[in-house]
Formats: C-alpha cells, sequence, structure tokens
C-alpha cells in the first residue's frame, strides 16, 4: 500500500529496506534519444496476439465487447498507437466476455479467432472472423462458430504441421471441470474443423489450466506452448509439448511433454503471472521474439495485466530458450529490421529536465514495481512536477495504489486533465497518461498534486515514475 510518507528520514529507511533495484542505465543513456531501443509494456492489455506484416507491427488484446487492433512502424511506438475497433456484433449469444484474438493469414485473407460469450463463463464458444481483402486491419465480418462440441471453449487457433492445418483450444478437463484440456482437430479451411477431437494431456504444475495454446515451428518441429495456473495467479507460466516431423499430431502419446515450465515468474525484475503469448520475427526475419502479458504485482488478480515483449533463443537440441521475464522498464534494443523511433525514457530523478515545487518525497521504497527502483511522490496539494521534453508525444507511468489521490495533468500550460492515480491493489509502472500528439520540438508536462481523491483512497498523494518521450 503507497501512503504519504511525511519524513524524510521515513524515505530514507524505505529505500535501505528495499529490495535489490534493477541496475541504472548510465545517465548519457537513460534521458538520450534512443532510436533503436524500447522498453515494456507495448500496449495496456491482456493475452496478446502481435505479428508483423507489410512494415507494421500489429497487436489484439483482450478488450471485453469488441475486438480492437493497434498498429505501428516500430515497437518503439506500439505503445501510444491508437486503437481501431474493427469488430462488434449485436448478437447477444456471442457479444460480450470477448477473450484471445489470435490471426492467421491464408491467401488474400485475414482471419481472427476469438472467444466469446453470452455473459456465462459456462457458454463460452469459438468463432471467426474473415476480412473484406489482404488488410490486417479489416473491415471484417462475421465467418463462423469453429469447433463447437456442445460444451465450454476458449483460447484457439489454427497450427500448421505435416502441411496439414489442424485447430487447437482449451477445454473442459476429464473430470477436472473448468479450462483444463489441451484438445486438437482437423480443419478443411480456415474457418471449419472436420471430424472427432483428441483430447491432448497437458502438464503443467497445477490442476487449474491449460489455456492459450500457440504453437512455435523449428526444422520441421511443432512446439505447442500453453499457460497454466490461473492468468490471476502469480505462478501463472507457460509449458510446453512438441510433436516431431512426421507425427500425426491427432494421436496424442505422438506428443511429447516436456518437464517444468519454460517461462514463470520472475520476483527479482518484479514480474509475476507471465504468459497467454504469441510468437513473432523480427522485420528481417531473423530473430524470434515472444509476445505476453505480466503483471507488476504479485497479488491474485486479474487486473493490471500489460502485454510486453522479448528476444528469445533456441537451445542446443532444438528447443526454444525462452529466457526469464525482464522487467517492465529494462531498455532492449529493437527487433533487426525494425526501423525505430527517436525515443527516449525520463527517470523521476532527472533533475536536469523535472522541477519539482512543493514538498516531494522521493525513495526506493517501491522497489522493483518502479522503474529503477525508485519514484518521487506528494500529498501536499498544488505541488506539482514541471517535466520539460522535445518531442511529438508523451506518456507518464507511475505507480497506482490504495493511497494515491487525483492528479491534474497539462501540457504546455493548457487545460488540465484529472488522473485517478488509485487502485485497490499496489502495482507499478502503470499507463497513467498519454498525451495528444502535439508539434514536434520542445514542450512542458505538468503534473500537480490536486489534493483530491475518490472515497475509496486514504490519501491524495500522486507520484511521478517514468516518463516516455516520442
Amino acid at each position: 500500500m503507497r501512503f504519504f510518507r511525511p519524513t524524510l528520514v521515513l524515505a530514507a529507511l524505505c529505500a535501505l529496506l528495499a529490495p535489490p533495484a534493477q541496475a541504472a542505465v548510465p545517465a548519457d543513456r537513460e534521458n538520450g534519444v534512443m532510436a533503436n531501443s524500447f522498453r515494456n509494456p507495448v500496449n495496456g492489455g491482456a493475452d496478446p496476439s502481435l505479428f508483423f506484416h507489410n512494415g507494421r507491427y500489429h497487436v489484439a488484446t483482450t478488450t471485453g465487447d469488441h475486438i480492437g487492433i493497434w498498429s505501428s512502424p516500430s515497437l518503439a511506438t506500439l505503445l501510444v498507437a491508437p486503437e481501431k475497433v474493427v469488430w462488434r456484433d449485436n448478437d447477444p449469444s456471442r457479444n460480450t466476455q470477448m477473450w484471445a484474438p489470435a490471426f492467421r493469414h491464408v491467401g488474400s485473407r485475414w482471419y481472427i479467432y476469438y472467444t466469446a460469450s453470452d455473459g456465462v463463463d459456462a457458454n463460452h464458444r469459438m468463432y471467426v472472423l474473415e476480412s473484406a481483402g489482404d488488410d490486417p486491419l479489416g473491415p471484417y465480418s462475421f465467418k463462423a462458430k469453429i469447433a463447437d462440441f456442445g460444451e465450454y471453449a476458449i483460447d484457439g487457433e489454427p497450427i500448421t504441421h505435416n502441411g496439414r492445418q489442424y485447430f487447437v483450444w482449451t477445454g473442459p478437463g476429464r473430470g477436472q471441470g473448468g479450462p483444463a484440456q489441451l484438445y486438437i482437430v482437423r480443419m478443411s479451411n480456415p474457418w471449419t474443423a472436420t471430424g472427432g477431437r483428441v483430447a491432448i494431456p497437458a502438464s503443467g504444475g497445477c490442476s487449474e489450466v491449460r489455456e492459450g495454446p500457440t504453437p512455435l515451428y523449428r526444422n520441421g518441429r511443432t512446439f505447442l506452448t500453453y499457460s497454466t495456473c490461473d492468468t490471476g495467479k502469480p505462478d501463472y507460466q507457460l509449458w510446453m509439448k512438441s510433436i516431431a516431423n512426421g507425427a500425426d499430431p491427432m494421436v496424442a502419446s505422438n506428443w511429447v511433454q516436456h518437464p517444468g515450465p519454460i517461462f514463470s515468474r520472475n520476483d527479482a525484475t518484479g514480474v509475476w503471472g507471465p504468459g497467454h503469448h504469441s510468437f513473432f520475427q523480427s522485420p528481417d526475419g531473423t530473430e524470434d521474439w515472444i509476445a505476453y502479458h505480466g503483471k507488476n504485482t504479485s497479488t491474485y488478480t486479474y487486473a493490471f495485466r500489460t502485454a510486453r515483449v522479448q528476444k528469445i533463443g533456441w537451445n542446443a537440441d532444438g528447443t526454444p530458450n525462452l529466457g526469464r521475464p525482464l522487467a517492465a522498464g529494462a531498455t532492449q534494443t529493437l527487433p533487426s529490421g525494425d526501423s525505430g523511433a527517436a525515443t527516449s525514457v525520463i527517470n523521476d530523478t532527472d533533475l536536469a529536465q523535472i522541477q519539482y515545487a512543493g514538498n516531494w518525497l522521493s525513495g526506493s521504497g517501491c522497489g522493483n514495481q518502479c522503474f529503477w527502483g525508485n519514484d518521487h511522490w506528494s500529498g501536499e496539494t498544488n505541488a506539482s512536477a514541471t517535466i520539460r521534453f522535445t518531442g511529438s508525444k508523451v506518456a507518464l507511468l507511475s505507480v497506482a495504489d490504495r493511497g494515491n489521490g487525483i492528479a491534474a495533468i497539462s501540457i504546455d500550460g493548457g487545460p488540465e486533465q484529472r488522473v485517478d492515480y488509485y487502485s485497490s491493489i499496489r502495482v507499478g509502472e502503470q499507463l497513467m497518461y498519454i498525451s495528444p500528439t502535439l508539434a514536434p520540438g520542445p514542450h512542458t508536462l505538468k503534473v500537480r498534486v490536486t489534493g483530491d481523491r475518490n472515497p475509496a483512497s486514504t490519501s491524495a498523494v500522486i507520484s511521478l515514475d517514468r516518463i516516455e518521450v516520442y
């Protein structure tokens, strides 16, 4: 929980007790323009399906009542890209609880596979949309319900093995109930499953879920990666099965179970519950990357899942090596062939670019929930922070907490926008504000403590942590 700490003595004590923070980048790199780097998150949503096509990245995440796509020529600017809503449905049997869109490009058409219901979780089924032309941004029309076997079904998408198409998804476990079993069925075209289904038993370190099956291919071998252990828990993680080239995927015993998780929580970097993912290649096709959602809190919650990406590697035995989840604010090199963007980052401790007025405290009590392990905070009415930057857009990421209040944020002395920093769960590096697009050049971003708070909050404190400049 974030409380307003009234003395610098307590701030210093918090700094001493804080867990080790992410290593700081040298000051000359911290705020300089970095055309070949980026930081997570790349989108504020969960269950990311991300791909690169025709010079642009596209990502879709779970939104609940529609399907939207964010598009940008560089990963560095994807976080501030506008959403394009490509599908809403007026059929009440399938227009709510819309989850986990996944894409496939077949011929000159795009297909979006997604889960939806009538508002009752048990009634979730899977559906597919078809584009009118060869543009992943649509327009789209409803094509079909797919792989309907009369029971709960989520998270489906096609896979290709031995040159044939199959559909894999999550359904009820045998005698377990809930989304705890993977299934596969043949496909006769991109919107039609044919024949009977086969259950694929899958380990997961827990009995709760086996969901989000996603393929990864290497040297003819198909790796079926999937999420386990409930997306609300900090131990949500990825496991994997694989099948050799030439083996029939409709024979369950042909799928080899790989032991243990291949991607899981990283307490040292403050990333919990990593999973429900997709894979994509760098623009030049030389690198493999994973897109996944993770949380900056270990609390059991379905909120605060954000989309992140990082490069993956391959082991000597040909299996994928996903590494460990990187801290949200870790600076990464862009994928090979990414056109890049002139971006920079400002930390709250950069007094060359930030002018604090009024009573502000700072420290590292927030540990790995904050950018480089520190932030500034104030609960004094009209205390302010003025950030000078040069660019055409700016984003503010800060701590949300149950002891936080309402900030007033303005650009270049213009009208203020009120932003509520309250959250019932403490979580760091949350996207609080994105500016409108500005004329390229110097600007100021002002964050003011209003002294107001919503009734659920215990104080009016707001924080300043990380500023992304575009």
